[in-house]
Parts: C-alpha cells; sequence; structure tokens
C-alpha cells in the first residue's frame, strides 16, 4: 500500500548519511555488524551520521555492505582519498617531504568464488615467513611527518611489496621508508633520482651487529634501524584501517 504522500516502500537514507557512517567505520575499525550496533548504542555517533532523532531509522549492516560496494563498484574510494588529502594539504597537514611505505596481506577463505561460481582471479597465494595466506594485498602510502594516508593500492596478495613501491609516491618526496620487503627498491626501473631510500635492515642481519664499545660503527647502524623503525611506526596502525575497509 503506497506510504502518505504516494511514496511507495523503503525510503533510500541520504548520500552524506551513508558517507559519513563509511567514514567513522573506517576509522575506528569497524566490521559491518559492529557499525551497525554503534550506531544503536553510541549517541554521538548517530549525531555524526545526522541520525539524532529518536524515531529516524537506523541504517542495517546490509544496507551499510551495499553501499561499500557502491562506492567500489564505481571506483569512488580513490576519488574520496584524494578529496580529503587536498582539504588536508590546504591546510598544512601533509607536507610531502617524506614517505612511508607498507603491504598488508587481506586474507580470505580458500572457497570464496565470484559471480560465476569460479574462484576469484583477484584472490592469490602468498607465502608470509613460514605461513601461507589466500587473498589480496593493501600497499599503503603514508605522510612521514603528519601519519596521514595518501595512497592505498590493492593487488592480488601474491604481487611483491617492493613492485608498488614507487607508485606510492606522491611525487614531490625526498626521502621514503619501508620494511625488509623492500630490497633493491632504488635500482628498479621505475626508482626516482630524487627519492632515497631508507630499507630495514634484515632482522637476521641486524641481530648479527656487535653493538660494544669497541664497534662503533656496528652501533651507530644499529641506532640508525631504530631511528628508521620510529619512522615506520607511523604506518602500522594505518595497516588496519586500510585492512578493514
Amino acid at each position: 500500500m503506497p506510504a502518505e504522500g504516494g511514496r511507495r516502500g523503503q525510503q533510500p537514507f541520504a548520500v552524506q548519511t551513508l558517507l559519513r557512517i563509511h567514514f567513522t567505520q573506517q576509522w575506528f575499525k569497524l566490521s559491518d555488524p559492529a557499525m551497525g550496533e554503534a550506531l544503536h548504542d553510541v549517541p554521538a555517533i548517530r549525531d555524526f551520521a545526522g541520525l539524532s532523532h529518536w524515531d529516524e531509522r537506523i541504517p542495517s549492516e546490509s544496507s551499510i555492505l551495499r553501499f561499500r560496494h557502491l562506492l567500489e563498484r564505481h571506483k569512488l574510494a580513490e576519488q574520496i582519498l584524494a578529496t580529503v588529502n587536498a582539504l588536508l594539504q590546504a591546510t598544512g597537514l601533509q607536507f610531502k617531504a617524506g614517505a612511508v611505505v607498507d603491504a598488508t596481506l587481506i586474507a580470505a577463505p580458500s572457497s570464496t568464488k565470484n559471480q560465476s561460481g569460479e574462484r576469484d582471479p583477484e584472490m592469490h597465494q602468498s607465502k608470509k615467513g613460514n605461513q601461507w595466506y589466500f587473498g589480496m594485498k593493501a600497499h599503503i602510502g603514508v605522510d612521514a611527518d603528519s601519519g596521514l594516508v595518501h595512497t592505498v593500492r590493492g593487488t592480488s596478495g601474491n604481487v611483491g611489496d617492493v613492485i608498488e613501491a614507487h607508485s606510492l609516491l606522491q611525487g614531490q618526496e625526498t626521502h621514503a621508508f619501508g620494511d625488509a620487503g623492500y630490497p633493491g627498491v632504488d635500482k628498479r626501473p621505475d626508482a626516482r633520482q630524487t627519492v632515497r631510500w631508507h630499507v630495514v635492515m634484515r632482522p637476521g642481519l641486524r641481530r648479527a651487529l656487535d653493538k660494544d664499545k669497541d664497534k662503533p660503527v656496528d652501533a651507530l647502524i644499529d641506532q640508525l634501524e631504530r631511528t628508521k623503525a620510529r619512522i615506520r611506526a607511523k604506518v602500522w596502525d594505518q595497516k588496519t584501517v586500510t585492512a578493514m575497509g
């Protein structure tokens, strides 16, 4: 039966509301069900989403999921990130003098199938340490000064970290930092001569350093590695946020 005013069925939520919910979900690392519960349980989150009236409908977890898939289908996530970055740069919160790059595996069940009932070609097996994973990989570029994410690229899980390293730079960096998964990054054909890379030493080599006073050079190298680790720490929390998105 038509609703009052001639409208039929449940009316859609405002795009602004769904965008605010989507951003909140990323900021607080919430799954779709957890985001739905937060809208019911946390008044501040409802207020931010523009759902402050007690009798307003709350989007379900399926609505939240469908909206995220809509963004993915129209490739809007990159445009949103670019807009946010432009606003941050306008307020001086990104300086682009340095970047920290890293990658994180996004695991999926090995039974994951696409709409054709076949294994999704974007998913692939990848080995990290002594453990095998199946899924995709998120390659992330973070501003070294502010710790803000500026670039995210998704690939199948078997794509090497070093292959995507230079695609994570914005073009104005003079220094870039990466973990031991980026050997020879400065020797690749797409390397930029204006960027100096600081790649973390492999754990085995670092453990072999003699840090006694008799070996001041080794002690100095160890201190340099500690400095690299402190700078790279800015990307670790962002990896979790990106993987949840």
